[in-house]
């Protein structure tokens, strides 16, 4: 089996853990008012995520995240054992990036306080990510790859300014958030649904997407 694909989520996954954390620790410093922490974030978040699909495309396809993979595994495109080591790539590769993106700023790993709940924020998380991943089952039928990477990049990160859940739209980064008490993190009990609801928004894509949207030819 060519392991390439899989370390190629492990270290996209990574980096984006990575920049998400770090951005947010450095949007939450004392010089920073609120609303224009979040929109740093949000901007950096979405450039550095367009720059490593860019760059890590060829290789694996540049998922990076779970409810990705299970689209195009749903679409028969990837097989059920390569869509296994992706996810298993994807999640051990973003719990290394927010160690990484802690560490950075001489920030402790610890379980976060912030509690993000109600329905307001899951339904977010849910038509967030059915949009991204739509967005990117979408070019790819148009066969518009080279459309993915700034796009997808837009996406997430208008979706991190302008939602009230921040825009996670990833269940593996979701999780490894966990692991962080600061601007990014997200509360254990919080992280069941906002992965659910990801994993759920990803299914309904591919249902739009196959019954919804068609092709040009």
């Amino acid at each position: 089996m060519n392991a390439r694909p899989a370390v190629a989520e492990f270290v996209g996954t990574g980096l984006l853990a990575y920049v998400v954390v770090g951005s947010g620790i450095a949007a939450e410093t004392p010089r920073t008012d609120g609303t224009a922490g979040l929109f740093f974030h949000a901007v950096i978040v979405g450039l550095a995520l367009a720059a490593l699909i860019a760059l890590l495309s060829s290789t694996s396809g540049a998922h990076f995240n779970p409810a990705v993979t299970l689209a195009l595994w749903r679409r028969r495109a990837l097989s059920g054992r390569t869509a296994a080591g992706y996810f298993v790539a994807q999640i051990v590769g973003a719990a290394a990036g927010v160690a990484v993106g802690a560490a950075s700023f001489g920030e402790a790993l610890a379980l976060s306080s912030t509690v993000r709940t109600g329905w307001a924020s899951v339904l977010a998380e849910g038509i967030g990510t059915m949009v991204l991943v739509l967005l990117i089952l979408h070019l790819l039928d148009e066969d518009r790859t080279h459309a993915v990477a700034p796009l997808v990049g837009a996406w997430v990160g208008a979706a991190v300014f302008a939602t009230i859940s921040s825009g996670f739209l990833n269940p593996a980064l979701t999780v490894a958030r966990t692991f962080t008490d600061t601007f990014t993190g997200i509360a254990p009990s919080s992280a069941p649904g906002f992965v659910v609801a990801q994993l759920i928004g990803g299914l309904l894509a591919v249902f739009v997407s196959t019954h919804l949207l068609v092709a040009s030819q």
